[in-house]
């Protein structure tokens, strides 16, 4: 990381991996172009889950190649006198594999639909009965996570070094 002044610890990272709106997945397809793709996320431990379809260029991508980087981004504030923005990110490394087993897979689509769609609970049996066949799932085994922002406190100063108010 180039801006070390900006660097947050772990527990900061996996904080703004909770609770970002999406992710955005980065892989290299098989002519060795990069790709990438917002994706809804949750994370249990040290796993990160996502559903797709259970084909298509993403697929057939993290079929080719299995290291994948995801970037999240949690609050953002444009500054209105200064020519910046702050922000909270934290950048992914890890290992996509596809998850076949149907208890796996029920557990991670309960836990995705929960932090995404609590007020829809109800349904989630249903549509697991209607769906699991076609639903891909998949999990991202954390090798590596780093986390950064750039935040001001109260007083207009810069909080460096991980400071927290």
């Amino acid at each position: 990381m180039r801006r070390k002044d900006r660097e947050m610890n772990k527990d900061f990272a996996l904080m703004v991996v909770d609770k970002c709106e999406y992710a955005v997945l980065s892989m290299v397809t098989k002519d060795n172009m990069p790709y990438c793709i917002p994706i809804t996320i949750v994370r249990d431990g040290d796993y990160i889950y996502f559903h797709s379809a259970k084909d298509g260029y993403k697929i057939e991508t993290l079929n080719n190649n299995d290291n994948v980087c995801l970037s999240c981004v949690g609050d953002t504030k444009i500054s209105k006198d200064k020519f910046t923005t702050e922000f909270e990110s934290a950048i992914v490394r890890g290992k996509a594999k596809e998850i076949t087993d149907d208890n796996l897979k029920i557990y991670a689509l309960k836990i995705l639909s929960q932090r995404h769609t609590p007020t829809n609970m109800h349904n989630f049996d249903d549509a697991i009965k209607k769906s699991l066949f076609r639903t891909g799932v998949w999990s991202i085994k954390i090798t590596d996570i780093t986390g950064k922002r750039k935040k001001y406190d109260k007083n207009g100063i810069e909080m460096k070094f991980g400071r927290m108010e």
